[in-house]
Formats: structure tokens, C-alpha cells, sequence
């Protein structure tokens, strides 16, 4: 859900007239104007070393996993620092010499030649820049996830097998099966002292994020691939291990473009496959630093170097790709690997507190500056640590959260087609085989429609579930064509799509069957469908939604009492006083015998994958026990998808011994470390009888279990009073009054007393937690949605789907 707040997102990079009008109530700048742009906030300069730190080790490794010149991997992250960094569309992403490039231009290289692939790196910036101008970056997000999963994971296998090699103290071969087939002979000649020296950086690199205590907290500031590396080349230079090391030549040699040389065919398929690889994972990387970012608030204000009040926004996808293509041309020219959008380094640079692009072009100038000076350092890096380190980040590349999702949206076809396509014939063979099978697992589910028919107490049931087209008419006619002249006969149309030939079909029978003498009813969900009167109004035959109404139209209530309003506000919440009420058995036998009847046959399938497979939901919805709140209708969701925790006033007591609540506790924390949720929601509405209450309770008196339970509501009444505060309001209107004050500003205290909880602070440091806060307006059926900085309070309307921004 997304809410309908205007808000305007400025670049840092797009401040100029931003910088030009200066209100006359504010102070002059102190730096003559001219200066301004070369002001750099210390969050960025923090974020660019650490950035800095993991972008060497990688980059000479990723150089060396690809057989390029170790240099280029360092023209490459300067690049992409500096270039992309100045001109891209996403301010925080990182660009630089990607993994998931690696098997790309290792192909290239042993093809073609180093030259030629700097060529090729060229003619893809330009292809990336043509495509930047035709502003189709948005198409390149409709590949299916699958099939980019598949693709990164097949990149990451090929990784891993080659650098094993390197590992054992040999050679890898240029293919993956090759590899395999050689590894046994490898294993047969192992060198000690290369296993040696990668087992030390793997173990370092594993174990220094996993340091317990105050000390290891300090430490894991440190990243640990630098860790690693440093680490194992002090220790084979101390004990003097006779193993391979980085040799850099002098830059006066470095090998700079060249003319392309080879068949034409073969170059367009190169520049195509590393325009592909390079643009879709430089933009999936932006959207994925979107969702990093927002999860800051600090940087909906975060002052850059740029200018004062600077925002970063939503990335600029077409930017992106201009500032991507720009990076390729340049670094290609200057004999540099292919740059693309890094993941590790982008988290790390938003993880690190950078607030503007200025972090990621000082980081491209800190490795200029290690490229140019701390040559003789580098040399004494030993490449069985390097490629030890590229082997770790190719076994994390498939990613088991990645397997478990396409498993989960049955799409685990096109990604195994995907990874095996590039781990056997190639990177372009394997995307191209997995959008075909893509393409045909669409088909088959556009096609694929059930038709089934059966007798109930001698009314013909025939139901459709799927896509109802000319394709499933045959099958339709047949299931029809059971039922007897002159039965009646109910038609349930499950599905989203119908059309003209099959609506024909389905309208001539009915015609046909009534003339007959018998009756048809068509009943669905389609907009338009005619759905019959009912014939016995002993049976309800209520709309789908109004299945969440307790079937109001069944209770024998006067027609007084029927039209009366309640307390609430809501129609037929009043009964005419001594009228009959139906007994609460009876009605949950009922609700059961039509959920058996009507909802079972179409969640037992789906609920029997989540008896066998367990829950996995995405997110913990902690609401009111309000029983207006109907969380699955008001969320769209279904079995598995919301783990749900109710309580008196939607409180979430601070954690302690004297205050806390041990059951409210112990959900947050199974949802947070067992069914590692991703975000949380706790959700407010209009006419809480919690907030009521608490407004209206008066010290002293006796301490019913209610009261003990509103105390953990307190801090919201004095956040209320407050007046140093800002008030939570709603976009577009004022409070209604006082109790809607205390629901949304309680919704805002509770999102805080969430926070203290130990388990949502470590997921929300480590990026894997996201905190919304919600208000349901039950009288207008309008969800809002807390979409205010931190502290701020502004709930967002949110709209229909079909009003929704694409």
C-alpha cells in the first residue's frame, strides 16, 4: 500500500535552484556561494571509507576471478565511484566491478582478448546511454524475479567452481563444466599453504561479524572482508608462505581499448548480454537502495554538501541508466572491467549513514588514491585470499530466501531452468531459456481452467475456477451439458477473466436450460455478472462480502430494529428492545457449515502447502480487538500471509520486568527471530473504546485487570499534551476530536515502545525490519497509512488500486 501525500523529493545532485533562492529570514551562507558544492557532510565521509575498505579486496578480486589485469578492477570501482556516483539516478547505490558480472567478461576475455572487451564494455555504455534516453528503464523491472534470482545464482555457481581452483592452489579452466571434470585431479595436488592461507579468510570473514559483546560490536565496524584479507596476508608474510601474490605492473603498461576484433554476430551478443547483466542489476540495486532508505527517516531532511534541506528521493531509473552507460564508456576507454550497481556496497553506504551521492564519489577518489600509492601494499596480497573471498560472495549469490520465495509463488521452474541455462551454456543462453520458460508458464496458467460439476440436494453445482476463454468452451459445454433439462442449476464463476466466446457459450445454455423449465443462477465475483434473485428467502444468498457481516440478513430483527443505529454509528447494531436473537450455537454452526460449504473446497489446497511447508508470513499486523477490524479484509490478505496479535487498545507494552507484558513480548520476538517477519504494522482505528477509556479513567478507584492492561496507554495521553511535540493528524483534515487525537498519536507511541524491544532494534540496525503505522477509519471504510518522518505523525490516505501510481 502506498499513501497519496504529496511530498516533493529533490535530488542532492538537482539542488541548483534550490540553491538559488535563499528566504529572507534565514542567514547568509557563511562560504562565498561559489564554494558551496565542495562542502561535504561528515556522515558521507564516514560512509565513502567504509565503503572504501570493502570496495579494494573485492575489486582486485573480482579482477582476478574475471583474468583481467588486477588494475582493472580498480579503474572500475573508481569509475563507477566518481562517474556513476556524479551522474546516476540513485545517489546511494555503489557502482563498481560486480560479481555478477564475472562469468560476462571472464567469457569475453578468453574469447576475445583483453582489448576487445574493453571495446565491448564501451559499446554497452553507449547502448545503455541510448536506451537512458528512451527513458525504458521501467521495462527492464517486468523481468520475472525468478529469472533474475536463477540468473545471479548460476553466475554465483560458476564463481564458486572456478575460484575453488584458485583456492587449492590451482588453475581454473574457462567453463564450469571443465572445472568440475578437472576438480578431482585438483583435489589429487593440493597445496597447503594456498588452503592455508583461504581458510584463514574464510574463517575471518564468517567470524568477525559474529563477535558477541561490546567489543565485538565496536569491531564489526570494521568490514569484514577487509578483516580477511589483511589478515591472511599478515599471517603468510610472518610465517613466510611461499604462495602466489597480487602483481600490479606499472600503470605506463596498462592495456587501454582497443579496436573490436572478432565475428560481428558474436561482438553484438557480447554487448548485448553485458548491456543486459549491467542494466538489470544496476537497477534492480536502485530500487533495492530505495527500500534501504526509507527505512532512514533522518535522510527525508539530510543536509548534503549540495545544499541545505537537500531530500534524496525515489532513484531517477533513466538517470540510472545514463549515469551506468557514462561509467562503462569511460571505464572501458581507460581499460576497466564493466561497472554495474553493487549490493553489498550499496547497503553498506546507506547502513554507514551517507545522506548524499558525495559518499560514493569520495570513495571512487579514495581508491584513485590507493591505486596510486599503496601499490606495494597490495602486492603482498596473497590471490588464493582473493579468490577466497569472491568463492564466499558466489556461494552467497544463491541466496535459500530467493529459493524459498519462488517456491512459494511456484515459479521454481524458470529459476532452475535459469541457473542451470548459465551454468551450463551461458549467461544470455540461460536468461533467454528462462523468459521462455517464463512465457510458457503464464500461458499454461492463463489456460489452465478447472471445470467441475456436482449434485447437492438436487441443485446442480457447476463451478469454474481459472480464465474462462475460447480455450476451456469445449470443456464448459461438457460440464453444462450434465445438467438435466428442467434442474436447477447454479453456476459459480471463480476467476478474473472471461471472454466473448466463452460468455456466448455460457449465455446460450442459460437461455436454452430456462426454456426449458429449469433455473439458473450465475454467481462471482466478475463486475457485471448477473447474480439471480433468490427464489426461497429462507436461504441467504448474500453478496461475497458480506460474508464479514454476520449475515445480518438472516436475524429476525423487527424492521425498527433492522433500520435503528447503534452506538456505533453503524446500521443494525440496535435491536428492538425484547426482539428475538438468534442463539450464538446456532450462528457458529452455521458460519462453520457455510465456510465447509462455500470457502473450503477453495482453501484447502493452499492450506494443506501451509500445513506441510509451516507459516512464513511477511509481516506482524498488531491491532485492537476491536471486532470491526476484520484484518483480512481490510489488508487484502489470506492463510499465511499475516501473523496477527490482538489486544485491548493495539498497546505494545515497553519491555521490562515491573512494566512489560510477557505475552505481547513473546509474540514480537517469535515473529521477529523464529518467523523472520520483514516489517511490522500496528494499527489504530476510529471509536477505540481503549482510548475511550483511557480518557475517561480517574486515579484511584480499584485495579481491575482493564485498568492494570491501560496503563501501558499512558505514555500516549502524555504524548498528546505535550505541546512540544508535533500532533498526529491526518493528510488532508484535522482530528475529529479528541479520541481520534489519542488513537493516531497512541499508533505513533506504540511504533516507539515497539522499537525498545531488543529484537526489533537488532533487525531494524541490520536493515531486515521495516515499522509502519496504520489508522482505520471504520465508519469510512478509509485505511491511512503513517507516512510522516519519525516523530512527525502525518497519516496518508491512502486510494483505491486503480488510483494508485504505477
Amino acid at each position: 500500500m502506498s499513501a497519496c501525500v504529496p511530498t516533493r523529493a529533490t535530488d542532492p545532485s538537482d539542488s541548483h535552484h534550490a540553491r538559488r533562492s535563499h528566504p529572507s529570514h534565514s542567514p547568509p551562507p557563511t562560504p562565498p556561494r561559489r564554494f558551496r558544492g565542495f562542502r561535504i557532510a561528515g556522515a558521507d565521509v564516514s560512509a565513502s571509507i567504509a565503503v572504501f575498505l570493502i570496495a579494494l579486496p573485492l575489486s582486485l578480486g573480482i579482477a582476478l576471478a574475471t583474468g583481467a589485469p588486477l588494475q582493472a578492477g580498480l579503474v572500475a570501482a573508481a569509475v563507477g565511484g566518481i562517474v556513476a556516483g556524479r551522474l546516476g539516478g540513485c545517489p546511494l547505490q555503489v557502482s563498481g566491478p560486480a560479481a555478477g558480472l564475472t562469468v560476462v567478461t571472464a567469457d569475453l576475455i578468453h574469447r576475445y582478448g583483453w582489448r576487445t572487451t574493453c571495446a565491448i564494455t564501451v559499446l554497452a555504455g553507449v547502448v545503455q546511454l541510448g536506451l537512458g534516453c528512451l527513458r525504458v528503464a521501467r521495462t527492464a523491472l517486468a523481468v520475472s524475479p525468478a529469472i533474475v534470482h536463477g540468473m545471479l545464482a548460476g553466475i554465483g555457481v560458476t564463481i564458486a567452481v572456478a575460484q575453488l581452483h584458485i583456492v587449492l592452489g590451482g588453475t581454473p579452466q574457462s567453463a564450469v563444466l571443465d572445472n568440475l571434470r578437472a576438480l578431482p585431479a585438483q583435489l589429487a595436488r593440493v597445496q597447503p599453504s594456498a588452503v592455508s592461507v583461504s581458510a584463514l579468510t574464510l574463517g575471518l570473514l564468517f567470524l568477525w561479524p559474529r563477535i558477541p559483546g561490546r567489543a565485538g560490536h565496536l569491531l564489526r565496524r570494521i568490514p569484514a572482508a577487509l578483516v580477511a584479507v589483511a589478515g591472511a596476508t599478515t599471517v603468510a608474510c610472518l610465517v613466510g608462505l611461499a604462495v602466489p601474490k597480487v602483481d600490479l605492473p606499472s600503470w605506463s603498461s596498462h592495456a587501454l581499448a582497443g579496436l573490436p576484433e572478432g565475428p560481428v554476430l558474436g561482438l553484438v551478443a557480447a554487448v548485448l548480454t553485458t548491456t543486459l547483466v549491467c542494466s538489470v542489476q544496476s537497477l534492480l540495486g536502485a530500487v533495492a537502495v530505495d527500500k534501504l532508505a526509507a527505512g532512514r527517516p533522518d535522510l527525508i531532511s539530510a543536509s548534503s554538501g549540495e545544499g541545505r534541506g537537500a531530500r534524496v528521493g525515489r532513484s531517477d531509473l533513466d538517470r540510472e541508466l545514463l549515469g551506468q552507460g557514462a561509467a562503462n564508456i569511460v571505464s572501458g576507454s581507460l581499460g576497466g572491467l564493466p561497472v554495474a550497481g553493487v549490493a553489498v556496497r550499496s547497503s553498506a553506504n546507506v547502513q554507514a549513514g551517507a545522506v548524499s551521492r558525495n559518499s560514493t564519489m569520495l570513495h571512487g577518489v579514495l581508491v584513485v588514491i590507493a591505486a596510486l600509492l599503496m601499490v606495494p601494499l597490495l602486492e603482498f596480497i596473497p590471490l588464493a585470499s582473493l579468490a577466497a573471498l569472491v568463492m564466499a560472495v558466489g556461494i552467497q549469490m544463491v541466496s535459500l530466501h530467493h529459493i524459498r520465495t519462488v517456491t512459494r509463488h511456484r515459479e521454481v521452474l524458470v529459476y532452475a531452468v535459469t541457473t542451470l541455462g548459465v551454468v551450463v551454456f551461458g549467461v544470455l543462453e540461460g536468461v533467454t531459456l528462462g523468459i521462455a520458460v517464463a512465457v510458457a508458464v503464464s500461458l499454461h496458467r492463463l489456460t489452465r481452467t478447472r471445470i467441475t460439476h456436482c449434485e447437492r440436494e438436487g441443485v446442480h453445482h457447476v463451478h469454474v475456477r481459472g480464465q474462462l476463454t475460447f480455450l476451456a468452451v469445449p470443456r464448459l459445454s461438457r460440464a453444462l451439458h450434465l445438467v438435466p433439462h428442467g434442474a436447477a442449476a447454479v453456476v459459480e464463476l471463480d476467476g478474473s477473466f472471461m471472454d466473448h466466446a466463452a460468455y456466448e457459450a455460457l449465455q446460450d445454455w442459460q437461455k436454452t436450460h430456462t426454456a426449458q423449465g429449469g433455473s439458473v443462477e450465475l454467481t462471482g465475483r466478475r463486475p457485471g455478472t448477473r447474480i439471480a434473485e433468490p427464489s426461497d428467502s429462507a436461504h441467504c444468498r448474500c453478496r461475497p462480502w458480506t460474508a464479514w457481516r454476520n449475515h445480518q440478513c438472516e436475524r429476525p430483527y423487527t424492521a425498527q430494529a433492522t433500520e435503528s443505529t447503534g452506538a456505533s454509528g453503524e446500521p443494525g447494531a440496535a435491536r428492538e428492545p425484547g426482539a428475538p436473537r438468534e442463539s450464538s450455537g446456532h450462528e457458529l454452526a452455521r458460519g462453520i457449515s457455510a465456510f465447509q460449504r462455500n470457502t473450503a473446497p477453495i482453501v484447502r489446497g493452499e492450506l494443506a502447502r501451509l500445513a506441510r511447508e509451516g507459516q512464513r508470513p511477511d509481516q506482524l499486523f498488531l491491532t485492537c480487538a476491536d471486532s470491526r477490524l476484520v484484518t483480512s479484509m481490510i489488508t487484502s490478505s489470506g492463510p499465511g500471509d499475516l501473523f496477527v496479535v490482538r489486544n485491548v487498545g493495539n498497546l505494545v507494552p515497553l519491555p521490562g520486568e515491573e512494566s512489560g507484558d510477557d505475552s505481547v513480548a513473546a509474540a514480537i520476538e517469535y515473529a521477529v527471530e523464529v518467523l523472520n517477519v520483514r516489517s511490522i504494522t500496528v494499527c489504530g482505528h476510529s471509536g477505540c473504546g481503549a482510548m475511550q477509556a483511557l480518557l475517561n479513567s480517574e486515579p484511584g478507584g480499584a485495579r481491575t485487570p482493564l485498568k492494570r492492561w491501560l496503563r501501558h496507554g499512558l505514555p500516549s495521553l502524555e504524548r498528546m499534551a505535550d505541546a512540544g511535540r508535533p500532533s498526529a493528524r491526518l493528510a488532508g483534515r484535522a482530528a475529529a476530536d479528541v479520541v481520534e487525537q489519542l488513537c493516531l498519536t497512541n499508533v505513533v507511541q506504540q511504533l516507539e515502545h515497539l522499537s525498545a524491544h531488543d529484537s526489533v532494534a537488532r533487525a531494524l540496525r541490520k536493515g531486515e525490519l521495516e515499522l509502519h503505522g496504520m489508522y482505520f477509519h471504520v465508519g469510512e471504510a478509509q485505511a491511512y497509512l503513517l507516512t510522516g518522518a519519525d516523530g512527525d505523525g502525518l497519516f496518508g490516505h491512502v486510494e483505491a488500486a486503480a488510483d494508485l501510481p504505477a
